[in-house]
């Protein structure tokens, strides 16, 4: 890949991983326009770094709290940190299993533009309900473990390219009646497992392959994802204080369209 093209998918990559908008819907697209090849599985490794060390740092106090709670409850010392820390790991279960046993079989088959179109759409639908319908009353302190079990079979929904794993876990919550800072700080949190064991089994995966790597697209795959990721969970949280998900719906409504546009021609 040149410059441009590095630049630009790590924007994206760092963009659409914390927004509800789907980032296979973003990165199908330079490939229909520009005719862009795969980024390959070292850049795929880099933008996990990028956004991973994004989420962790701006959580840094909840992930340190986290972190804490969940060794002081190994020796038997129950917290509300070390609490919510088991709720994490309850709710990355489904989707880490469901990872390892359809992730290939999913994507081989769904991963077309039609089907990103389609599920950037319907579940864009299912966001806009859940943000009208919620009680937007519960917290992070109400998060029990029925809950967290409904946020992570959610995220395991988005293996189906087009759903956004942000946008899915987030609607669960809305639906559950958490209010919005509350499921997107929750399914940021949640993120960080998954992008981990993601990551991890990406890196094992370049470790053993043949491939070479170029070690300045690596560089500014991590520098631009780590900057685009932050920035974005920064903003996110102040729209959707003040606007509610509904910026976003729309535009995931207007991106399954154009989509739509190019898998029927």
């Amino acid at each position: 890949m040149d410059v441009f093209q590095s630049i630009f998918l790590a924007l994206i990559q760092g963009l659409t991983e914390f927004l509800p908008i789907s980032s296979s819907a973003h990165l199908i697209l330079p490939s229909r326009i520009f005719g862009w090849q795969d980024q390959g599985l070292a850049f795929d490794v880099a933008v996990h770094v990028g956004t991973l060390s994004a989420v962790v740092i701006y959580f840094h106090r909840d992930v340190s709290g986290l972190m804490q709670g969940w060794l002081l409850s190994l020796r038997g010392q129950r917290t509300e940190q070390g609490r919510l820390a088991w709720l994490l790991i309850l709710a990355t279960i489904p989707a880490a299993v469901m990872g390892l046993v359809g992730k290939g079989i999913i994507e081989g088959s769904a991963r077309s533009t039609l089907v990103i179109s389609i599920s950037t759409i319907l579940f864009g639908l299912l966001l806009w309900y859940a943000d009208r319908k919620s009680a937007l009353t519960r917290e992070m302190k109400d998060i029990r473990v029925r809950d967290a079990l409904k946020i992570g079979l959610a995220q395991a929904i988005a293996l189906i390219p087009g759903t956004s794993r942000s946008g899915i876990t987030m609607t669960m919550a809305l639906l559950l009646g958490f209010d919005r800072r509350t499921a997107a700080t929750f399914s940021f949190l949640l993120s960080i497992p998954i992008i981990t064991l993601a990551g991890l089994y990406l890196g094992w995966q370049l470790m053993t392959s043949p491939a070479d790597i170029d070690m300045g697209e690596l560089l500014i795959g991590i520098g631009v994802s780590f900057v685009s990721a932050y920035a974005c969970i920064h903003y996110f949280l102040k729209i959707i204080e003040r606007m509610g998900m509904l910026p976003f719906v729309v535009y995931r409504l207007a991106l399954g369209v154009l989509l739509l546009t190019f898998s029927l021609q």
